[in-house]
């Protein structure tokens, strides 16, 4: 048996017991991800809550790629920083920029068939060298062969250096290949390889491990891609049109899946859904206006150039006022932008998506629960209020798989479709105008073509029109109509998700504002401002317009600071215009780089505005229990 090193120093070791962080490096299209997935789900399996991110290129092979695993017995999932504790790099290429990013004390697995490079050696870490080349040349003939079991190798490996249980891998190879037996025990014996080797080449565990727990209870492990599409399904969507682009693709394919799975009539067997692929992105948003039109709930989904592309039909369903759902997963931009990487970059383009005076409904869903749970909510709202509705989830959220509570589903649950004025109705006389508004909320009744053979039928237009849907250019009746669209957003907060508010105490100094997946790591900030004395309220963001109780919170606090991740502070941008916010009061926190915002630059941030310096992040006692 040996200690980890490779050169003379001894650095101190980096201890946690269920709390540390392992990042793979690879290279992209490798055939890693199963393996890295396999990694985070053996973790989950053992009780622990765990957060897996995949950090790859836009290219399709050949590019570094990195998956970033968190493990927190506390409940963090959150990024903790940019550092970790093991890495296990395999890509020469990345090596220099890998070595860099372990935490002092903390470990590198490399593979050492060929010695290391010199120029990649630190006196504060521990290296860990696998020869992983040779036993794959010596084991599989075959070069594909040889590649993919490199991976499964040094999950191997890694399991017997953090304890991570073997019989835990065993099963989910098991589970991974059932119904193709014949790849299960090959698959067990890559594993068998790197784990013996670890087992008798050095001392197992390393001073980072993993011990079982019940804490994930009945939590399931999902992305919030297929949350949505889930939720899609369960929110009465029959139409789907849409145009590929990263990340939101796999919110239609999921949808196409699971809606293959639960909208297929028992009797005939035919599909009771349509999901479309349009030309592009306009078409796509052309189909879910057409569809919602005629009675559907239709929806697309798309990430910020094709929110771009989508803004001149967006604009007529906000004036015609057509029920469309938008799921914008957003990524980095300008133009093209890191289309692989995460931003909370739509907020003021989705906002006022298209020219003229335009807002529009948005929600924030912060992790997979509330991706299934809005997308239900966002057909409802929209119906309720007849206009469009844009979630605004991100890469982060939408490709990454979360811990999350379970998917439920109240059976009693009714569609709320909003005003729609029947045949009966018509037929007994009463007053149909398209554009009226009776019930002084802004919002009119409307019908579904061919409800009545004679009455309820009006022209469709995205020209100014009068109550009765006739064409005009009056400007009296613009205004009024434009006065009344004003009026009906301010009635779509009976509707749209109430912000979050936590009090942690009488100090009302300075607060926080977050929404989406910042909430993550913020929960983690929060707690080490609170080691230096600072305890803060926040809110979290859940929908647009602003509910009264985000400008109480304002107004209740010295100064607050609004965490975004992009560059401009957008959702600050957002604040002061709706609600007429001195700027000064609002001090901005952004990140932008394409990483999903972490709890150490947070708190180091909150702290440098009232004066404090750096902060080291918690760790977790080696000992059991603490």
């Amino acid at each position: 048996m040996t200690e980890p090193k490779i050169n003379n120093a001894k650095p101190e070791n980096v201890s946690g017991l269920n709390d540390f962080v392992v990042k793979f490096a690879n290279v992209n299209g490798s055939g890693s991800s199963s393996a890295n997935h396999m990694f985070a789900k053996a973790v989950f399996r053992m009780g622990l809550p765990v957060s897996a991110r995949n950090i790859f290129p836009s290219n399709i092979q050949g590019l570094p790629t990195w998956y970033e695993v968190r493990i927190n017995e506390n409940g963090y999932v959150g990024r903790r920083g940019d550092t970790c504790d093991l890495m296990c790099s395999v890509n020469p290429e990345s090596m220099p920029k890998d070595v860099k990013e372990v935490a002092a004390g903390g470990y590198f697995l490399f593979d050492d068939t060929k010695p290391l490079d010199l120029r990649l050696i630190r006196n504060d870490i521990n290296y860990i060298g696998v020869p992983l080349t040779a036993i794959t040349n010596r084991e599989y003939q075959d070069p594909r062969q040889r590649q993919l079991f490199k991976n499964v190798i040094y999950v191997g490996a890694i399991a017997a250096l953090i304890d991570l249980e073997f019989d835990v891998l065993v099963g989910l190879v098991s589970d991974q290949f059932k119904g193709k037996e014949k790849l299960i025990q090959p698959n067990i014996h890559a594993l068998e390889l790197g784990f013996n080797y670890a087992k008798e080449n050095f001392s197992c565990p390393l001073g980072i491990r993993l011990e079982r727990r019940d804490l994930v209870k009945d939590m399931i492990f999902i992305d919030g891609n297929s949350a949505v599409g889930l939720g899609a399904v369960y929110g009465g969507a029959t139409v789907c049109a849409w145009y590929p682009i990263t990340p939101s693709t796999s919110v239609a394919e999921a949808y196409q899946k699971f809606a293959g799975q639960l909208r297929i009539d028992e009797e005939t067997g035919k599909k009771n859904f349509a999901s479309v692929q349009a030309e592009d992105e306009l078409s796509a948003m052309g189909m879910v206006i057409g569809a919602s039109w005629n009675g559907a709930r239709a929806f697309t989904a798309t990430s910020g150039p094709g929110v771009s592309l989508m803004g001149e039909f967006l604009g007529l369903a906000y004036f015609a006022e057509v029920p469309v759902v938008l799921i914008d997963v957003q990524r980095a931009g300008p133009s093209t932008g890191m289309p692989t990487k995460t931003q909370q970059s739509d907020v003021i383009s989705a906002a006022y998506a298209s020219h003229g005076d335009t807002k529009h409904i948005l929600l924030f869903p912060s992790d997979p629960k509330d991706c299934f749970d809005q997308a239900v909510q966002a057909f409802d709202i929209a119906e309720r209020v007849q206009t469009p509705v844009i979630m605004l989830t991100d890469l982060d959220l939408g490709m990454n798989d979360w811990i999350s509570e379970p998917l439920t589903w109240d059976e009693n649950y009714r569609y709320d479709h909003g005003k729609i004025m029947t045949a009966e109705e018509l037929e007994a006389g009463k007053d149909f105008g398209r554009y009226l508004d009776v019930d002084d909320d802004g919002i009119a009744y409307r019908t579904y073509p061919g409800t009545h053979p004679t009455r309820g039928a009006y022209f469709n237009r995205g020209t100014s029109r009068d109550e009765y849907a006739k064409y005009t250019e009056d400007g009296d009746v613009y205004v009024r109509n434009m006065e009344r669209l004003v009026k009906k957003f301010r009635t779509a907060l009976q509707y749209t998700p109430q912000p979050v508010i936590t009090e942690r105490g009488s100090d009302k100094t300075y607060g926080v504002i977050h929404y989406g997946t910042t909430r993550a790591a913020l929960e983690e900030a929060m707690e080490r401002v609170s080691d230096k004395g600072y305890e803060m309220d926040d809110l979290r963001l859940q929908s647009f317009p602003f509910h009264d109780s985000v400008a109480e919170f304002i107004d209740a606090h010295d100064y607050v600071m609004v965490i975004d991740q992009n560059r401009d502070g957008q959702m600050r941008s957002l604040l002061v215009n709706e609600l007429a916010i001195d700027p000064k009061k609002l001090l901005p926190i952004c990140h932008y780089n394409g990483t999903p915002i972490n709890a150490t630059l947070i708190a180091e941030r909150v702290l440098d505005f009232v004066g404090e310096g750096k902060i080291e992040p918690i760790r977790q006692d080696l000992q059991a229990g603490n």
